[in-house]
Order: C-alpha cells, then sequence, then structure tokens
C-alpha cells in the first residue's frame, strides 16, 4: 500500500517563502500531469524524508489535493543531506510508467572464496512497471556466482510483472581473477625507477672538447 503524504496547496512562490518553509518543517513542491494544470504544494519534511527511506516512489497524497503520484524529482541543498523541493507526477493505479530502479547485490559469492573479486558493473536500470508497483530496488543474488561467472540483466526478477529496459545481455555483476601487477612494475612504483646515470660519460665528453 503507497505511503500517504498529507499536503497543503500554496499560493505563495519565491525563493523567501520556500525559505520560509523549510525552517517551519515543510518543502515546496508541484504537481503535474496528464494533462490537467500543474498545483503548487507543501508536503511536511519528516513524512517526505520517511516514504524516501522507505523507498517509495509512488505515494497518496491527502490534503489540499487526493492524488496518486509518483516521486519524479528531488532538489537537495549544496551537500547533499536535504531535499529542498520536490516533483510529483500525477499517476493512476492501472498506468504503467517507466522508472530508474537501483540494483542490490545480495548473499556470498563461491567464486570469491576461490580467489575471485566481485565486479558490479550496473548500478541502476529503468524498469517499466504499473505505478502500484514499483518497486524500492531490485536484487542480484550472488550466492551462485563462481569464479568467471556473470549475472546479467536478464537474469534480474523485477516483481510485479514489471519487465528491465535495455540490453538483457548486459552484464550487471561478474566475479573475476584479481589483476595481478608485474613484479617489476611494483618495484618500479615502490621505487620510482630513476633513469640510472652512465659513469664516465660526462669525463668522455670533456676529453673530446680539451
Amino acid at each position: 500500500m503507497a505511503e500517504v503524504l498529507k499536503v497543503d496547496v500554496r499560493t505563495s512562490r519565491g525563493k523567501h517563502f520556500a525559505r520560509r518553509m523549510r525552517k517551519a518543517g515543510s518543502i515546496p513542491g508541484v504537481l503535474y500531469g496528464h494533462g490537467e494544470k500543474t498545483v503548487a504544494l507543501t508536503v511536511p519534511a519528516a513524512a517526505l524524508e520517511a516514504a524516501l527511506r522507505h523507498g517509495s516512489r509512488v505515494v497518496e497524497l491527502a490534503g489540499g489535493v487526493s492524488q496518486s503520484a509518483l516521486i519524479l524529482d528531488l532538489q537537495w541543498n549544496t551537500w547533499g543531506t536535504e531535499v529542498i523541493h520536490v516533483d510529483f507526477a500525477r499517476v493512476s493505479a492501472d498506468e504503467v510508467i517507466t522508472v530508474t530502479i537501483p540494483i542490490e547485490l545480495r548473499g556470498e559469492a563461491p567464486g570469491v572464496k576461490a580467489g575471485g573479486v566481485i565486479e558490479h558493473l550496473l548500478h541502476e536500470v529503468e524498469v517499466v512497471c504499473k505505478a502500484t508497483a514499483v518497486p524500492e530496488k531490485l536484487k542480484a543474488n550472488v550466492n551462485h556466482l563462481e569464479l568467471g561467472g556473470v549475472i546479467r540483466l536478464g537474469d534480474l526478477e523485477v516483481p510485479g510483472g514489471g519487465k528491465c529496459e535495455g540490453d538483457l545481455e548486459t552484464i550487471v555483476v561478474q566475479c573475476v581473477e584479481p589483476t595481478a601487477m608485474p613484479e617489476e612494475e611494483e618495484e618500479a612504483a615502490a621505487a620510482g625507477e630513476a633513469e640510472p646515470e652512465v659513469i664516465g660519460g660526462r669525463k668522455e665528453e670533456e676529453g673530446e672538447e680539451a
């Protein structure tokens, strides 16, 4: 079930108003889509942050407007610690949408015990699914990943009947042998490998000039 966010419709705009709203514990935002007019809103910061922690992408707006909405875009402060603006897009329960979902690795790969290393190559993917079935994340289980093995995009399971966009042969994660630096390169990196001076070279030159 989608989380409920109580919102208020706002008529004032501008940086000064937005700053006052944030100090009061609310975040300015907008709601748009479906050919309807854009509505300016405020949403309690604590409620929005809780929804984000829970991985919610689709929420139920209540109060000033009653509408299912997708959290489409977030603007953060300079340090990336606080949301300062949110964009909501109207969605219906049976609407099919495209969203970007993170990919998380789960489990322990047997290939690591055999001396391999895990390379996580694809960290997020676009998923097509119903608005009511947006997953928080996709899980790539590496419990059966042997040395030399790969998990491809097509191997990931999308809950709720959704599907991944893109080339399903794309490698998401693989277990490979570690790349070892040759001994001479290691020694060169450690010692700086200064070019040796040619002993006697300068004296010979001086002798020729004399």
